[in-house]
């Protein structure tokens, strides 16, 4: 998040000269400064001792990090989309349409077989990049502000909400039109348990990001 130069200066100056956070974060509530602007003006700077404020080291962005992060997130959209096809198939092959039954059933084999293949491929690869990447994380805290990992989680959080969006709407119009079926029910169920769980997920991650700023 950015911030002000000059709400920066003013924390620091107020810091230097040994005013309490909670005063400083008092004051410049009462004049109007945005809570989001001042808890981040007080996090550019540890809470220690010392005689002058202490800056908190801000992250770099790197081709590493980079890399770990447009993985890991591939990963799980790659998962996601495959679990999604998975369950698709496998409600096609116990509700198919009854005028093409033997093609349906075929299909769905098919696409339970790619959905089976991918998951063993992508499900493995996320939880071991999820796991390295919040081992870097307790090792060096500051990467909790990676920039990276921020866009992608706000993409996902993005992608998640409108999939949730258009799940609804597909609902909607169907009830109004007289088109829902056991089929599509299940369908819709599938795609927003999987969008819901993943926005819920990631947008709890990001509230814990905020609060250990």
């Amino acid at each position: 998040m950015a911030v002000s130069d000059e709400l920066l200066a003013f924390v620091k100056e107020s810091l230097s000269k040994g005013i309490p956070r909670s005063e400083i974060e008092e004051v410049l509530t009462r004049t109007n400064w945005q809570p989001d602007d001042i808890k981040s003006a007080l996090g550019r700077f540890a809470d220690v001792e010392f005689q002058v404020p202490v800056p908190r080291p801000k992250p770099n962005l790197s081709a590493r990090e980079a890399f770990l992060y447009l993985l890991l997130f591939a990963t799980l959209y790659a998962f996601t989309f495959s679990l999604g096809s998975l369950l698709f198939s496998v409600i096609d092959l116990y509700n198919p349409e009854p005028e093409a039954a033997e093609y349906a059933r075929q299909s769905a084999i098919r696409g339970i077989q790619w959905g089976i293949s991918w998951i063993i491929v992508s499900l493995p690869v996320f939880l071991f990049m999820t796991w390295y990447t919040n081992r870097d994380i307790k090792r060096d805290p500051s990467r909790h502000s990676s920039k990276t990992r921020r866009w992608l989680t706000y993409i996902t959080l993005f992608i998640a909400a409108t999939v949730i969006i258009g799940d609804l709407a597909t609902v909607l119009y169907n009830l109004i039109s007289g088109g829902l079926t056991v089929r599509f029910v299940l369908k819709v169920l599938t795609v927003g348990l999987i969008a819901g769980i993943a926005f819920i997920y990631y947008l709890t991650d990001l509230g814990r990001d905020e609060k250990e700023e």
